[in-house]
């Protein structure tokens, strides 16, 4: 039985799985993102991941206390902004992911949240995050979120079907809304595992692949592990690793709610993929833990 949080679109509906269906991915939404933003830094519209966020939005000169304009575009990617940010939590009014679909200023919303820990320190899930790092694409280019995943990514690798659910204000869902066919998760995988290169063209910058998948913060989340222990995390990317019995094996993985994965694992040349459709489980996250686990013995 499907779970819900009980919104219209993106959450109602059936989920369907078959080779052509598009299959709400969720947060997997968040990693992709975060290879839009690494093919900016590398055109230098970003010119500098370390400089403040706020910098870039002189409109909102009034949010610019010291703690505030300490956060970092590094900061963002690495969900440690240390900003008040409550993403797990049930309910419209106390889960700040959930307002994200009607916020018209997403930067604002984001920003205007008191700062509770030192940049840098601590990780805290922040969707909206994830919406600033793309707000930041869709001002410096001028085009939608949507149309640059397209040129910069998605038609570069093969991947021609897919969606992005928006929200009210016409915007791409950073944080969530991405529907792609399982085949072209794998695609994008292989992208990851062959360092930003498609049939001998790099169309992520290599050195932002390796960024994106090393360890910048821990994480202390245990439940989408099948083995209790503790992820990392890198520029929206997950790290983690599966203890077998002769070996330990490293993997890094874009994770969504409800059992959306895309693990890659270096160490056996391996992309893993699920799709699910328990939204909202408290569960899924170690079942299919468990289940890349046993994947991972069975080719060892």
């Amino acid at each position: 039985m499907n779970i819900r949080y009980g919104f219209r679109l993106p959450f109602d509906g059936e989920s369907v799985f078959d080779k052509d269906s598009l299959h709400d991915v969720r947060s997997v939404s968040k990693s992709v993102v975060s290879l839009l933003f690494g093919i900016a830094v590398e055109k230098k519209l970003i010119h500098e991941i370390d400089s403040s966020v706020l910098a870039s939005f002189p409109e909102l000169a009034d949010l610019e206390t010291v703690q505030h304009s300490s956060v970092t575009w590094r900061h963002l990617l690495t969900m440690s902004s240390g900003l008040d940010w409550k993403e797990w939590a049930r309910g419209f009014l106390t889960n700040d992911e959930a307002r994200l679909y009607w916020k018209k200023d997403l930067v604002r919303f984001v920003f205007e949240r008191p700062m509770i820990a030192p940049a840098g320190k601590v990780f805290n899930y922040n969707g909206g995050g994830t919406s600033v790092l793309a707000e930041i694409l869709t001002k410096e280019t001028g085009k939608s979120l949507e149309d640059l995943a397209a040129e910069w990514l998605f038609h570069p690798i093969g991947i021609n079907d897919y969606e992005w659910v928006k929200d009210r204000h016409g915007r791409a869902l950073a944080f969530g809304g991405l529907r792609l066919r399982p085949r072209d998760m794998l695609k994008l995988g292989r992208l990851m595992l062959n360092g930003g290169v498609w049939e001998k063209k790099q169309i992520v910058p290599k050195n932002w692949i390796e960024d994106s998948l090393k360890s910048h913060i821990t994480t202390n989340i245990t439940i989408l592990t099948g083995d209790d222990s503790p992820l990392e995390y890198g520029y929206q990317w997950w790290t983690g690793e599966t203890r077998l019995s002769n070996r330990t094996v490293s993997w890094q993985a874009a994770l969504g709610n409800g059992g959306q994965r895309i693990y890659i694992v270096p160490d056996l040349d391996m992309v893993v993929v699920t799709t699910a459709g328990e939204y909202g489980s408290a569960s899924i996250g170690k079942e299919v833990g468990r289940l890349l686990d046993k994947i991972l013995a069975t080719a060892n």
